[in-house]
């Protein structure tokens, strides 16, 4: 049991990683887009909330995980910290993506002052793209820090 919850911890804040980082790099060549232009780019990001399902899956495995590994204080900490870090990604995703794709209805109206969506929404998901790498980190390094001689026992 304790072998598939670290696996699920792992794989699931990778699968996270995977748009965080698609935002991350995007944005250099998509911010100074005009309008027409960026809308249009955005477009491309749809069907993209399923992933949402990978990121509650880390936050969930990694919190459980720290729970099974609370004996091994070291370990339980990197998950923990992995798991609080994919918790504070959904708090910057709802305080101000979420509410950047509310304005412009998914990025298919352009309302008043939809540049300063534009700033919140690329700058938000690039700090969660940092807090995610950082979060696959700390779960990685907390599987690698239970290992016990082969063993799977909390």
């Amino acid at each position: 049991m304790l072998t598939l919850l670290r696996f699920a911890a792992v794989l699931l804040t990778a699968l996270s990683l995977v748009p965080a980082g698609a935002h991350l790099f995007e944005l250099p060549n998509k911010i100074g887009l005009p309008r027409e232009a960026y809308f249009i780019a955005q477009g491309l990001y749809r069907g993209w909330a399923l992933f949402g399902f990978a990121l509650f899956g880390a936050l969930a495995a990694n919190l459980a995980l720290a729970v099974t590994l609370r004996r091994q204080r070291g370990a339980a900490g990197l998950a923990l910290g992995a798991g609080l870090l994919i918790g504070l990604t959904l708090a910057i995703f709802f305080t101000w993506v979420y509410p950047a794709n509310v304005a412009t209805a998914n990025w298919t109206q352009a309302p008043p002052g939809w540049e300063a969506l534009r700033r919140h929404w690329e700058y938000g998901h690039a700090v969660n793209a940092l807090l995610t790498f950082l979060a696959f980190s700390l779960s990685v390094l907390s599987v690698l820090g239970t290992e016990r001689h082969g063993t799977d026992r909390p």
